[in-house]
């Protein structure tokens, strides 16, 4: 299993649902306990805000967003990877801000995060 944490860049809902269903039987201490709340208020959070939050929703960490934004756009077809020009030239900050209109943010223990 894969346990997210709120240093991960992309975390996938399912992974979330199946860390709090496994820690859920069986937490030892204090740590792991804080770690099984987090993860739960996180879900909760979620959930509210990603319809699709039982089937994979992705959940991309703020500092990272710029870079998944450029991803994406190599993802959908609208830049090619490997092209110079003009993907040098695109303010890749800009378009994450713009991207993140789309999304709604989320609080992973202090860490945003952004899922739609």
């Amino acid at each position: 299993m894969n346990t997210p944490t709120n240093t991960d860049d992309i975390i996938d809902s399912r992974d979330v649902i199946e860390a709090i269903d496994t820690m859920r039987y069986c937490c030892d201490g204090a740590d792991e306990a804080l770690d099984f709340a987090a993860l739960v208020k996180f879900a909760a959070e979620g959930e509210d805000y990603a319809p699709d939050w039982a089937y994979s929703t992705a959940l991309i960490r703020d500092s990272y967003f710029e870079e998944y934004a450029q991803e994406l756009a190599e993802d959908i077809g609208a830049i090619k990877a490997d092209a110079g020009w003009p993907c040098g030239y695109i303010d890749w900050e800009r378009a994450a801000r713009d991207l993140q209109m789309d999304y709604t943010c989320v609080d992973f223990d202090g860490v945003t995060y952004w899922t739609r």
